[in-house]
């Protein structure tokens, strides 16, 4: 390995998470999962043509990715995970505090699957920065701070892509995207217990960038760096 025993441990976590987004590891790179069971309850969603080709690009970037860590540090064996719509519904529901009725399902639509994407790039992005000072040596700070620009670069894209909709309901409920976003950063918020990590796309006026406005599409504190989430160990 390239690097410190616990600066692998860092890398190695962040790697968990990158596990979290990809579905289509068995068909395309099986050698990465290291002999992980296959995710559960994944479907094909309803996307529109721009939106499928901008997902289907940011899977084929997480697997080089992922081959990235797993050459540098070595890899894990990929966890059993639940990527159905039951367990995004219960996700929703947890962030909006009341079950939704039809419940929330993340493969029905554009709208709602980039809802759901938008559940998951962030925290690895703020875990990207938050691990950087930690690690021991070039190699590994190399290899983090590349793969951060790109996360960071998907991260961008969804939330521009919410951003155009921000005011539109999520079809059928009576509630609007830019509300699902603000819910579901605060519960990220209250699960990291580290304070204002993830924002919405819209935030009141004194999170704003310079506390001048309230858009939000790119998330970062008031001065505009970056959040961290730093790694207990």
């Amino acid at each position: 390995m390239a690097c410190s025993s616990l600066s692998c441990a860092r890398i190695l976590f962040l790697l968990s998470l990158q596990l979290m987004a990809i579905a289509g590891l068995d068909a395309f790179a099986p050698e990465l999962v290291k002999g992980g069971p296959p995710p559960i309850g994944a479907r094909k969603a309803n996307l529109d043509p721009i939106t499928r080709r901008i997902i289907e690009e940011f899977g084929y970037q997480e697997i080089g990715r992922l081959r990235a860590i797993v050459t540098t540090v070595g890899g894990i064996q990929r966890p059993l995970l639940d990527i159905s719509s039951e367990n995004f519904a219960k996700l929703v529901d947890k962030a909006l505090g009341y079950c939704l009725d039809p419940p929330f399902d993340p493969y029905a639509d554009t709208t709602n699957f980039l809802l759901a994407s938008y559940a998951l790039p962030y925290k690895g992005l703020v875990g990207y920065v938050g691990t950087i000072p930690y690690l021991a040596n070039y190699i590994s700070r190399r290899l983090v701070a590349s793969l951060l620009v790109v996360e960071s670069g998907q991260d961008a894209v969804l939330r521009a892509l919410l951003s155009e909709k921000a005011c539109e309901k999520v079809i059928p409920y009576d509630i609007t995207v830019s509300y699902f976003t603000n819910m579901i950063s605060g519960i990220r918020n209250k699960l990291a217990k580290c304070g204002i990590k993830d924002e919405g796309l819209i935030v009141p006026l004194e999170l704003g960038a310079e506390n001048r406005n309230t858009s939000n599409i790119l998330s970062a504190n008031t001065n505009s760096p970056m959040q961290e989430l730093r790694q207990r160990f």
